[in-house]
């Protein structure tokens, strides 16, 4: 195969981090570049439909990393010369880029123009452009669990039409995007793109990771052609890594391919190289070419189970070619939307894998005996941050953290000094949680390495015996709260006004479904059923304790009134709150949660039975109110009445329709909150 021939930039500009006195732009390109800005204040006059632009003053500083041999991530922080930035105001902005022979801009690269298809301005403006609220109100989009290969069409590009509608009148355009979640399927990915990512991770980085120093048992024939095989790697990642993704058949394990796949789900440009290079291969194509592995090869005495596993994965590879090419007819309008919109992001299990730190077994499995699993995570990890995590808060990585990763990179062997500097940098970092710049301010919390195991043991009745099993994690740990409490208090929040708490585990799930898998399939734990990586045992409320810990730290914090937004479950709900401890104060709730943008799941029997059941249980909570007491041993129990017994803490909830219609949505969607002084609103797009 010919060299891959990536254009200068490979994703981006994204808008990250935005206040008023630092404004953070994100770039990823295939060659080392300078990188210049123009940055300019936009007015517009309805009457002349004119826009006036105003260069500003700025000073400028450009962080880099060098991932691969042709991958380069560029930070951009651009401060004013005035002490703040306008409020209110478009701020757009060009790029130029220089490698020495070249020079080349947003402009340059067609980006700006109107006309063509991956334009990333809206209407009639030069540029793209943001702004920076002025602390009174605000309106977000919020959403989460975006897989390309996901059914049905991709409902983050539904931001991009309201922004297309709004772009010149900032009073009315949104002004955020919180992306809460699996922004990537790491475990989950489709056959059709799989050759592409390995070839591209090639490409990016410059050469294969030496998996098999590692984990010598990689060095077998078998298991080297299964790592490039597509519906190759299931039992790889089972039995080397330790990982419990039962969707593991491709799952990624480099760098290379975790920051392959991020390019992918974030711009067009790789899409158009890997036409260009064919790596698109029908089913049969790829049969013919050895790329498949097949659990049953075809022999005499495996024919028929070949001969089913192939119809089985022929049916599967269509039915994700069909979803991929849904998701790129919509993606350039996602870049747009993220190179004019400031974006925050937290991950969730998928972005590194499924049922990542689930479990305190979980965690002994994986990095106490797999050499192999820490070092997906590490790779997980170093692509998270490098795409995600930094633009978030670039503050919370200092120096030392920056060095140890880059160290690595540039000599990356296997056991040497630098490679396990990086793998416990990465795995023992405790600061990807964050307080966003937003109105009201928008705390990130981290509840997959943050998390711990609660010793308690749960007591659990199987017909007239009762049992015990081990209790769910608490989603937050001591040090975890501390940590995040120190981070409020340094923003700059203030006591007695609203705050954004972003948990990509809804605090207030739909309890329905949630009392019957805690109720219903969690005690079956008891009998040896290996429910908790089957189901996603992650609820605040499967963990009394933690659930009530999560109540008390927040309410500690003062706020007039505690937004939350969540993701993870697959379904969209509006929960309403008031929480009376047994103090006597009051904690207003708002509970708000969009998922998924592009990964519908409740389907087959399980999914249907699920939605009988919402359907038929939606009438008794319509327009109800529901009362519960978290008892002293931190039972929460529903109550008709009066508390009748001592308790920590009563609340009264009630779910909200959602659009007027229904009170749970399990098609893709996303959230728009809007928020005043006065008001809390909350649509779903879909």
């Amino acid at each position: 195969m010919k060299t891959a021939d990536f254009p200068l930039l490979l994703a981006g500009p994204i808008v990250r981090r935005c206040e008023e006195g630092r404004v953070c732009l994100w770039v990823a390109t295939s060659r080392m570049v300078e990188i210049t800005t123009d940055f300019y204040q936009i007015t517009y006059t309805d009457e002349k439909e004119a826009f006036n632009y105003i260069l500003l003053e700025t000073g400028l500083k450009v962080k880099s990393i060098q991932l691969g041999k042709r991958l380069f991530i560029y930070l951009l922080s651009l401060y004013p010369k005035e002490p703040t930035f306008p409020f209110e105001e478009l701020i757009g902005y060009n790029l130029h880029f220089y490698d020495g022979e070249h020079q080349h801009s947003l402009e340059s690269l067609n980006l700006l123009s109107p006309n063509h298809p991956y334009s990333i301005v809206y209407g009639s403006l030069k540029y793209p452009t943001f702004f920076i609220k002025n602390q009174k109100e605000s309106t977000i989009f919020y959403g989460s669990c975006r897989k390309l290969h996901g059914e049905e069409d991709d409902a983050l590009s539904l931001a991009d039409a309201i922004m297309a509608e709004s772009y010149n009148k900032p009073e009315k355009r949104p002004d955020s995007l919180f992306l809460m979640g699996d922004q990537i399927y790491a475990d989950d990915v489709a056959h059709p793109i799989f050759r592409t990512i390995t070839t591209f991770s090639k490409e990016l980085i410059g050469e294969l990771e030496p998996l098999e120093e590692i984990d010598s048992t990689l060095k077998l024939p078998l298991f080297q052609e299964r790592l490039q095989q597509l519906n190759g790697r299931q039992y790889i990642t089972e039995n080397f890594c330790q990982f419990t993704s039962n969707h593991a058949e491709n799952h990624l394990m480099e760098l290379g391919e975790f920051a392959a796949m991020y390019l992918l789900a974030w711009s067009p440009a790789l899409w158009e190289t890997a036409q260009a290079l064919h790596l698109f291969h029908s089913f049969e194509e790829a049969e013919q070419e050895k790329i498949i592995h097949f659990t049953f090869p075809p022999d005499n005495n495996s024919d028929k189970e070949h001969r089913a596993e192939r119809n089985r994965l022929y049916q599967k590879y269509m039915e994700q070619q069909e979803a991929l090419v849904s998701f790129q007819e919509t993606l350039f309008k996602v870049r747009r939307l993220l190179a004019n919109i400031p974006t925050y992001m937290i991950f969730d299990d998928h972005d590194i894998t499924d049922d990542w730190n689930l479990s305190e077994s979980w965690k002994n499995n994986v990095y106490t005996n797999s050499p192999l699993g820490r070092h997906v995570i590490a790779n997980g990890l170093t692509a998270y941050w490098a795409f995600q995590g930094w633009g978030n808060d670039p503050d919370s990585f200092d120096h030392s953290f920056i060095k140890t990763i880059k160290s690595y990179l540039k000599s990356p062997k296997i056991f040497s000094e630098s490679y396990q500097s990086w793998i416990e940098t990465l795995l023992n970092f405790n600061s990807w949680d964050y307080v966003a710049p937003t109105y009201p301010k928008a705390v990130f919390l981290d509840t997959r390495t943050q998390r711990e195991d609660d010793p308690t043991p749960t007591p659990v009745k199987m017909g007239k015996v009762m049992e015990e099993t081990a209790s769910t994690p608490l989603l937050l740990s001591e040090r975890g709260w501390r940590n995040i409490t120190n981070k409020v208090r340094d923003s700059g929040w203030q006591s007695n006004t609203p705050l954004i708490i972003v948990s990509a585990t809804p605090v207030y799930g739909m309890g329905l479904i949630e009392s019957f898998l805690h109720k219903g399939v969690y005690p079956l734990r008891v009998l040896g059923v290996e429910v908790q990586t089957t189901f996603d045992f992650e609820a605040w409320k499967y963990n009394g304790q933690g659930f009530t810990t999560f109540l008390e730290q927040t309410a500690n914090w003062i706020p007039s009134t505690l937004i939350i937004l969540s993701g993870d479950v697959h379904y969209a709900t509006a929960v309403h709150s008031i929480v009376t401890f047994n103090d006597g104060r009051k904690l207003p709730i708002y509970q708000f949660t969009s998922s998924p943008l592009k990964n519908m799941s409740f389907s087959g029997l399980w999914g249907l039975f699920l939605k009988l059941v919402i359907t038929w249980n939606t009438s008794e909570r319509k327009n109800k109110i529901i009362k519960r007491i978290c008892t002293k041993n931190y039972n929460i129990v529903r109550i008709k009445g009066d508390p009748d017994q001592p308790f920590i803490w009563t609340d009264e909830l009630s779910y909200q329709l959602l659009n007027g219609k229904t009170i749970i949505e399990t098609n893709n969607n996303l959230g728009l909150l809007s928020l005043s002084r006065t008001r809390i609103n909350s649509t779903l797009l879909k």
